[in-house]
């Protein structure tokens, strides 16, 4: 999820303006935010279509025909987009999964990992494709290390299907002054790891030091749901994460009682089924099933169904990332 600080477009970049998006997404559910255990490395499998009637089965690459399975890299822990329910994957993510599963007549096994580790696994071939609020950018379609430039694999490609733009919350009624991510030098945030969030928390850091205001301490953890709990407990000054998230999260923990979101999203990007590159016949297949969830109108019946309406696409897009 690399960005940088001065990319700080309003909301969405390609599809609709972002600038609805901080205001007009309804987050919904009751459920209290807890943390959901070590859930490494078990499987959730959605339900398949009938392969007789799916109309995109031949679509797909012969192997994953024969195993009737796409195994899907995710780390489930961050609701509402994927998180864990009565022992149960549930979400965003897995519902749509479930939708495409029934046009491509495959089912989606959802195998659970940390976020930093999931492209390294698409790289060993763990998993056929990565689907877990994944921005689409530049450098993971290069395969390019955001920190040090470097090339670290030969990259993936992106078949789109949300956007959101990421924000800062801090514990209820005491933001501290922070509304911008410059009011965070010389304060301490918390994010998850190998994020967006995180990114944008180093950059503003390094601007921070060269106006001499101090730079941020920054703390990340394996999954949000960590990083919310080290905020609730009073051992840092602010966190960030994707809008959809934060605003979960203000929504959800504690009764409401616990965050609230300050200031504006920022940068704006797409969320988007990682799929390793060379494998242009899965991706298409994709891209096509996705096509396909939005003409039937099932893709908006699982967006209105998790309150995120205003981080919808129109179409099925392929590395629409920046």
């Amino acid at each position: 999820m690399t960005a940088s600080i001065t990319r700080r477009r309003s909301r969405r970049t390609g599809m609709k303006s972002k600038a609805a998006v901080a205001g007009a997404i309804a987050v919904t559910g009751a459920l209290l935010l807890t943390g959901c255990g070590d859930q490494r490395d078990k499987t959730t499998t959605t339900s398949a279509g009938d392969t007789n009637k799916a109309p995109l089965f031949g679509s797909l690459p012969k192997d994953i025909q024969s195993a009737g399975v796409i195994k899907v890299g995710s780390d489930i822990a961050y609701p509402p987009v994927e998180f864990k329910k009565d022992g149960q994957v549930v979400g965003l993510d897995p519902d749509l999964a479930a939708a495409l599963g029934k046009v491509l007549g495959v089912k989606f096994e959802f195998n659970n990992t940390k976020f930093d580790g999931l492209l390294l696994g698409l790289r060993s071939q763990r998993y056929d494709i990565a689907m877990s609020a994944m921005t689409d950018n530049k450098s993971r379609q290069e395969g390019v290390d955001p920190d040090t430039g470097k090339r670290v694999g030969k990259g993936v490609d992106f078949v789109d299907y949300f956007t959101a733009g990421v924000s800062i919350y801090t514990k209820k009624g005491n933001d501290q002054g922070i509304k911008t991510w410059d009011d965070l030098c010389g304060k301490k945030i918390v994010v998850q790891r190998a994020t967006v969030s995180q990114d944008l928390a180093k950059a503003q850091s390094k601007s921070c030091e060269q106006k001499g205001k101090g730079k941020i301490s920054i703390e990340a953890y394996d999954d949000d749901i960590e990083a919310q709990t080290r905020l609730r407990a009073g051992g840092a000054d602010a966190g960030s994460s994707d809008f959809p998230v934060a605003a979960y999260a203000v929504k959800t923990s504690g009764g409401g009682n616990d965050f609230q979101l300050v200031g504006e999203q920022v940068e704006a990007a797409p969320y988007g089924i990682a799929v390793p590159k060379g494998n242009d016949q899965l991706r298409d297949a994709l891209k096509q099933a996705l096509a396909l969830v939005i003409a039937n109108g099932e893709y908006d019946k699982i967006i209105a169904k998790w309150g995120v309406k205003e981080g919808a696409v129109d179409k099925a897009v392929v590395n629409g990332g920046k």
